[in-house]
């Protein structure tokens, strides 16, 4: 990280599975290539864009171990370590660090929905275990404990602490987090009905961690880009807004069922979903698939489309 704020698109990388269910790290090999080759500033292993909560033990650690030596340099590589309590979240960030990871993006326990001064404590004390750059993955839909930016703010005051992705639809806590000037990348979820990208950038946000990037890497990267000028912010918009279709195609099912689907779909190596997710078919994958199309993402990235009307019979 060498002190400086991490910018641009952090891409939450989906899990690549073999045919027989297990994890494919040759896929994961090629996928990391792609993030690279195309402008991605960071990656995310095993946030909830890669089943994490659908991995084993054994697996999490074998993806740390191997992913972890593809490092290259040029592209930080995060893994999630959230554990179902603050001794095992501790255990998994220390295994990390003693296994190469850049650094661990967190979020609350699942299911326990404590009260926010016992979250708050347990993002302190993963901090104070450590010496590995954290990030915070607030995220209320998917484990039902929220933090105010109050919370926030005294947690950021950690130096361990990096990085921050809001995925709330509360503008105004993303404003707050950004006027108390901590010293991390303040970023946001890339979904189009959270409608957090635009505020986000225009109040000096840092970029967006997101999922979309999976699929399309290099438009990602722009729109996640600080502004420094009106004409980076007149060119955000533009790509913001072309992008829309895919946004919403990217959340139009629980995260990460379309766009692995669509991944599968274009040719990259993505594998199945682990059950009991199971992949888009018919013309709710043939959507994507045009979208993808008209975009012209299918001959920048040279996608091997199947045809549309296979897909929807």
């Amino acid at each position: 990280m060498s002190g400086q704020k991490l910018t641009g698109s952090f891409v939450a990388m989906i899990t690549p599975f073999n045919r027989d269910g297990s994890v494919d790290f040759e896929a994961f090999r090629t996928l990391l290539k792609f993030q690279q080759d195309h402008g991605s500033s960071a990656v995310l292993i095993m946030g909830s864009t890669g089943e994490t909560s659908m991995l084993s033990p054994e697996e999490k650690k074998k993806i740390i171990v191997e992913c972890a030596k593809m490092k290259t340099g040029k592209m930080p590589m995060f893994f999630g370590c959230t554990g179902n309590n603050t001794d095992s979240t501790i255990e998994n960030v220390r295994f990390a660090k003693a296994n190469g990871a850049d650094g661990a993006i967190l979020a609350a326990p699942a299911y326990i929905c404590a009260p926010e001064d016992d979250i708050e404590r347990f993002f302190l004390d993963v901090a104070d275990a450590t010496d590995l750059p954290l990030g915070i993955y607030n995220n209320p839909p998917r484990v039902k404990s929220d933090l105010h930016w109050d919370h926030l703010l005294r947690i950021f005051k950690h130096p361990n602490y990096v990085i921050h992705k809001e995925s709330t639809a509360r503008v105004g806590q993303v404003a707050q987090v950004l006027a108390g000037k901590p010293n991390v990348s303040v970023m946001c979820c890339d979904s189009p009905n959270l409608g957090l990208v635009v505020p986000t950038m225009s109040l000096g946000g840092h970029g967006t961690a997101n999922m979309t990037g999976n699929v399309a890497p290099a438009e990602l990267a722009v729109i996640s880009k600080p502004w420094a000028s009106y004409a980076e912010a007149e060119g955000f918009k533009n790509a913001y807004l072309g992008l829309l279709p895919l946004l919403h195609f990217t959340y139009s099912a629980i995260n990460p069922v379309a766009v692995k689907s669509l991944m599968k779909a274009v040719g990259l190596p993505a594998g199945d979903l682990r059950k009991p997710l199971t992949n888009l078919e018919g013309e709710a994958l043939a959507k994507g698939i045009r979208i993808v199309q008209e975009l012209g993402l299918d001959k920048k990235y040279g996608y091997r489309v199947k045809p549309i009307a296979a897909v929807a019979a």
